[in-house]
């Protein structure tokens, strides 16, 4: 059974406040979306009434950290079993929705990006995999001892990562009050959710674009990189070896860590050790060591292939100075050297600063 909860006031006596009914589902709902952390610190509203592909109505349809769904459904009073088998048939269909699908329901409740929301809430960029898994919250003020039975079996010999949560609503001297208290641990509904992992959503890449990270240091500068038209990566396998990923004709997002973007390029030529690089100036081939270059250790472990400079050539689109760097919060960041950009809200963003074109 959950704790019950109980309030007195203490003044010049001692007298118990008394719960009263709350008047509607609806007020309820009101309550919670005033302030989210009433159930979870970690969470962020998607969209209220959220309408299934089967004519049916999720009360709340929340988003954690992690990029997983939260489904929560509350009753004003007693709660049944019927409700139980509402959301588990409501989590089937939850279960499917796709990356696209979830952006689509929360800009459609809120009119602004999932993608902006999510890092003003959580200070990080949304996922690349969305739903990888999900919970049940059934909200009321009462629960039936069938109803506690069900989800107490389905909770611990199926997994199933339902619980119950309840809300006493109290009202004295014209102020209100809420309580609240859980049938399970929510640490164990939590483990038991990653239980349940189902396939994973990821945001569907255009087979293009990707983000570079840039590091600037004594090896790198990225006015060289600018002049010369390239982008580098080493110090070790670990940061060379995404490099490989970039084929001739990959657009590639540049941006200088903890600086923010600074160019946008389309690769000429795959990733090769800084040995092996020529450019042409003037009508002459040169390798780095010729060169003109600011970076002084550049040409550091020249013949260790594992700890040498990788370079990628890139045809510059647009690019910027390191001090005109674009950064928001919501665009997407990483600590490879160059991973595949699935974030359509990062690309669109980049793009309108740098004011290039879908087909350039």
């Amino acid at each position: 059974m959950p704790i019950e909860v109980g309030i007195w006031k203490v003044n010049e006596g001692v007298k118990k406040v008394s719960f009263s009914a709350i008047e509607s589902e609806r007020k309820l709902e009101d309550i919670i979306v005033k302030d989210l952390s009433i159930l979870s610190e970690d969470l962020l509203l998607i969209g209220r009434q959220v309408q299934t592909d089967y004519g049916k109505y999720i009360d709340m349809l929340a988003i954690d950290i992690d990029g997983n769904l939260h489904i929560i459904e509350l009753k004003k009073n007693r709660t049944t079993r019927e409700v139980v088998a509402q959301a588990l048939d409501y989590a089937s269909w939850v279960q499917t929705l796709s990356y696209e699908r979830i952006l689509n329901i929360y800009e459609d409740k809120f009119n602004i990006p999932l993608e902006q929301a999510f890092a003003e809430k959580f200070d990080t960029s949304l996922p690349d995999k969305l739903n990888d898994t999900h919970q049940i919250m059934v909200v009321s003020a009462q629960l039936d001892s069938e109803t506690e039975r069900v989800i107490n079996y389905l909770s611990n010999n199926f997994g199933v990562p339902i619980n119950a949560v309840f809300f006493r609503y109290f009202e004295e001297d014209k102020q209100q009050f809420i309580t609240r208290s859980w049938l399970l641990d929510p640490n164990i509904v939590d483990e038991k959710s990653n239980n349940i992992r189902v396939e994973s959503k990821k945001e569907k890449w255009n087979k293009q674009d990707f983000v570079v990270n840039f590091e600037i240091n004594d090896s790198r500068s990225w006015e060289d990189a600018t002049k010369y038209g390239f982008i580098a990566a080493g110090g070790g396998r670990w940061y060379s070896r995404t490099l490989k990923q970039l084929e001739i004709g990959s657009r590639v997002f540049c941006m200088i860590p903890k600086s923010g973007y600074v160019g946008i390029g389309k690769v000429i030529e795959t990733v090769k050790p800084i040995k092996d690089v020529t450019f042409s100036v003037d009508g002459i081939e040169k390798n780095f060591s010729e060169l003109d270059i600011k970076a002084p250790n550049m040409l550091h472990d020249i013949n260790d292939l594992d700890k040498c400079e990788h370079i990628v050539k890139v045809q510059w689109i647009k690019y910027v100075s390191k001090e005109q760097a674009y950064w928001e919060r919501g665009l997407k960041a990483n600590q490879n050297s160059a991973y595949k950009l699935r974030s359509q809200y990062t690309i669109d963003k980049v793009s309108e600063f740098f004011k290039i074109e879908k087909d350039e």
